[in-house]
C-alpha cells in the first residue's frame, strides 16, 4: 500500500516537492547563514542555535537534527546565531513556499511543535537549582531526542564540548567537568571512543 502523501514525513514531503534542490554539505563547526524570509531544514547532522550577550557569553537555544527546521522566520531572539555539531547536509527553502502548500505547511507545524516542546525542557532544567541536576537532565533530553539505542542505553553522538555544555546549562567548564566525573564513577554515564557518550538506559 502507498503511504498517502499526508501520511509522509517531512524528509519525504520536501524531497517529492524539491527533489531538484542540491543539499548545501557544511564541515562541523560552520556558521550557517541566516537569510531573510527562508528557513533551513537539517537532512543529515546537527546544528545547535545560539545567542550572545554583550559581556560574550554565549546561550544555547535549542539544538536542531535530522527533519528539523530553523532560521530567521522562526526566531524573535537577536542575535541569533546557527552552526553545525557536526558535518550536516543541509536544504534551504523560500518561507513563502512552505506557506503555499498546505502538506508541507502542516508537516512544518509538527516538526516546530518537537522544537518547541525541547524549548520549554531546556527552561525547566535551567530552573534547576542544582547544576548537577541540570546536568543529568540534559544528557537525558539529548539521549531522549536525538540518542541511538546501544548496549545498556543511549549513544549520543554529538561532540559537545565540556565549555558547550557549560554554556547551556549557566555555569562553568570546570564544573561541568567535575560533575561529568561523577556521572562515569557512578556508572550512569559511559565514554566511547571519539569522545561519544552513553547514557545509561535507567535514566529513563
Amino acid at each position: 500500500m502507498v503511504a498517502s502523501r499526508d501520511n509522509l514525513g517531512l524528509r519525504e514531503l520536501l524531497e517529492s516537492s524539491f527533489s531538484k534542490r542540491n543539499l548545501v554539505p557544511m564541515p562541523a563547526g560552520s556558521p550557517i547563514p541566516l537569510l531573510k524570509d527562508h528557513v533551513w531544514l537539517v537532512v543529515r547532522g546537527m546544528t545547535k542555535l545560539v545567542t550572545s550577550y554583550m559581556s560574550g557569553d554565549e546561550a544555547l537555544l535549542g539544538l536542531v537534527g535530522p527533519n528539523e527546521p530553523f532560521g530567521e522566520p522562526l526566531s524573535a531572539v537577536t542575535p541569533y546565531e546557527a552552526i553545525t555539531l557536526s558535518e550536516s547536509d543541509l536544504l534551504c527553502l523560500r518561507w513563502d513556499e512552505l506557506l503555499d502548500d498546505p502538506n508541507l505547511s502542516r508537516a512544518m507545524l509538527l516538526a516546530m511543535a518537537r522544537r518547541y516542546r525541547q524549548s520549554e525542557a531546556l527552561l525547566a532544567l535551567m530552573g534547576l537549582r542544582r547544576v548537577d541536576d541540570r546536568l543529568r537532565g540534559f544528557l537525558e533530553l539529548l539521549a531522549h531526542d536525538y540518542g541511538q539505542p546501544c548496549e545498556g542505553g543511549s549513544r549520543i553522538g554529538l561532540r559537545l564540548t565540556h565549555q558547550e555544555l557549560a554554556s547551556s546549562l549557566g555555569t562553568t567548564r570546570v564544573t561541568v567537568t567535575r560533575f561529568m566525573g561523577q556521572l562515569r564513577d557512578e556508572g550512569w554515564l559511559l565514554m566511547e571512543p571519539g569522545r561519544f557518550l552513553v547514557v545509561k538506559s535507567k535514566a529513563r
